[in-house]
């Protein structure tokens, strides 16, 4: 995993903090969770091509 990909993922964390406070502090607490929440599925949804590589290597070492 390079410096990048790191670095996506803060970016996107940034971005919903920053979202997140916005949204709450403007009383809409209720578009503030679900920022959150889309938030998280993107960053699922970057690391899954990861977590796929991982486990192709993982029964690839071992011979599954």
């Amino acid at each position: 995993m390079d410096i990048a990909f790191v670095f996506k993922i803060a970016a996107v964390g940034i971005i919903v903090a920053v979202l997140n406070q916005i949204l709450s502090k403007s009383g809409r607490d209720d578009y503030a969770m679900l920022t959150a929440i889309a938030g998280i599925l993107v960053v699922l949804m970057m690391l899954l091509p990861k977590l796929q590589n991982l486990y192709r290597t993982v029964r690839s070492v071992f011979d599954l």
